[in-house]
């Protein structure tokens, strides 16, 4: 169990890692459903780890949410666009990669405390959780497109997820609803705001916009 644990971890790393090489949305949002399956399957493996039917529950839910629902509202919203790809990244590729290898080893770093205060299969795993947050961070600062952003945004909330699965053995079934119906507000919202966008000025190109004046 130790081991499919780490693997499922070395998955969510991974697929977070591809988000800065891949440029096509459709195939990001496809590693969002990747992430949200191995997500859901992480909660799924502490519950039987840990006899919690709570958090059974937590893992459908998170599996619901995350594979099926966000990235629905995200393949509707790139249909309904005529961006198919993040045409111009801040920072290319190549240095994104060299970024995401020195973020998860900043990971690891400030985790060492956290693994020496309680070492386990599960705290050892913890920094997997932090690389993801500073990933989702960085994205959301170099990517242009609002999609691109929105991607982002969930790699981040995916992290911190993790971190807190990790962690505590899950949390509470409760507090992670009223997240997860957060996340799925803000994604709501934020697609809304795309549409308009796009109906308004032909783009969402986020520094284009940022030259607009009243």
């Amino acid at each position: 169990m130790t081991q499919l644990l780490y693997l499922i971890c070395g998955g969510l790393l991974l697929s977070s890692v591809v988000v800065l090489w891949r440029r096509e949305l459709s195939a990001i949002v496809r590693l969002l459903v990747l992430q949200g399956v191995l997500l859901g399957v992480l909660a799924g493996l502490l519950a039987v780890r840990l006899g919690s039917f709570e958090l059974l529950l937590v893992a459908v839910g998170v599996l619901a949410l995350k594979a099926v629902v966000v990235p629905g509202i995200l393949r509707k919203v790139l249909r309904d666009s005529s961006e198919a790809r993040e045409t111009e990244p801040l920072i290319n590729v190549t240095a994104s990669i060299v970024a995401a290898a020195l973020l998860t080893l900043l990971a690891y770093a400030v985790a060492r405390p956290i693994v020496r205060l309680a070492p386990s299969a599960e705290t050892e795993a913890v920094p997997v959780g932090l690389a993801m947050v500073l990933l989702g961070f960085f994205v959301l600062v170099t990517r242009r497109r609002a999609l691109s952003q929105i991607v982002g945004f969930l790699l981040l909330d995916n992290g911190i997820a993790t971190t807190a699965f990790l962690i505590t053995g899950g949390v509470p079934g409760i507090v992670e609803l009223a997240v997860s119906l957060d996340v799925l507000l803000v994604v709501l919202v934020l697609q809304v705001l795309t549409a308009r966008l796009r109906a308004t000025y032909g783009g969402t190109d986020i520094d284009e916009l940022r030259e607009l004046h009243d």
